[in-house]
């Protein structure tokens, strides 16, 4: 049976869920009040809209698969968010001293403000890993192998102690040098938890590439490129939104984002997968 063939037989079997059409009309109505020039939806426009997106995608998902987190594993989707939430500002916290990003119109009301932010950031992970998945479905990747590699324990100790370099060196050296060094973070998790993750039995980059499979890197690295390029054309529209101060290359931009800054875009999705599958094996999820 041919791939499509599949996909055909799969869209007759699984219905698309309800929670997926009300992500579509989210959407669809945030983007006609967005047209309105609603103030309100200005404000929330992105957290709203990511919130539409996750519902459809994991209602996809669940139409081309007949599973899905959403459905099958909600007390995952729930533990998710506020582990998306945790992790980010992980960065956050990296970028009062890196200073790449700053945020612009927000509310004066903090309670409100800090809504937001958390509503914002527990959006993250499912996109990243929604999106993800919804590639792999479509097989695209599946072909991209390479020859089975063995990978020594004393290989991944090494690359651990590289992980951790990455992500330490950056908050050691002063700002006006740590500025550069936001590259090291976005790939220091993927070297530090990675090869734990290996070593203890769960699904991980380098099993994979033990195996010479290359799909789940390549599928996290477009998941990424296409989050991020949702993520910019979103929060452009939005009033109370990030910005960038990049000291170089600062143009040309597409929406508020550099060009070059898109590159950072794969190594974060493969971190988000990292993080969250060093999280399911050490809380022992089952898939």
């Amino acid at each position: 049976m041919t791939k499509e063939a599949e996909f055909a037989e799969t869209m007759e079997t699984f219905p698309f869920k309800l929670y997926g059409w009300v992500g579509i009309l989210i959407m669809a109505i945030s983007e006609i009040l967005l047209i309105q020039n609603k103030s309100f939806i200005k404000i929330w426009f992105t957290p709203v809209m990511w919130t539409g997106y996750i519902l459809f995608a994991d209602a996809l998902i669940y139409k081309l698969r007949g599973t899905s987190m959403i459905t099958d594993r909600f007390s995952q989707f729930l533990f998710l968010l506020p582990y998306s939430v945790g992790c980010w500002l992980i960065f956050e916290a990296y970028n009062l001293h890196l200073q790449n990003w700053k945020y612009i119109g927000l509310l004066d009301n903090m309670v409100v403000r800090n809504i937001g932010y958390v509503w914002a950031f527990a959006t993250i992970f499912p996109g990243i890993l929604f999106t993800s998945e919804l590639i792999d479905i479509t097989g695209m990747f599946e072909r991209i192998r390479i020859k089975r590699i063995r990978i020594s324990r004393r290989s991944l100790y090494v690359i651990m102690f590289i992980g951790l370099l990455f992500l330490i060196v950056p908050i050691l050296v002063p700002t006006k040098v740590a500025i550069f060094l936001f590259g090291p973070v976005w790939i220091g998790f993927v070297f530090l938890l990675d090869p734990i993750t290996h070593l203890m039995g769960g699904k991980s980059l380098f099993g994979e590439l033990e195996n010479g499979n290359l799909n789940k890197l390549c599928s996290l690295f477009l998941a990424g490129l296409i989050c991020g390029l949702l993520w910019e054309f979103w929060n452009y529209w939005a009033t109370a939104k990030w910005v960038y101060i990049f000291p170089y290359l600062t143009s040309p931009k597409l929406f508020e984002m550099p060009l070059f800054g898109y590159l950072g875009f794969l190594p974060f999705g493969v971190e988000v997968y990292v993080m969250w599958e060093f999280a399911t094996k050490l809380l022992k999820f089952k898939d």
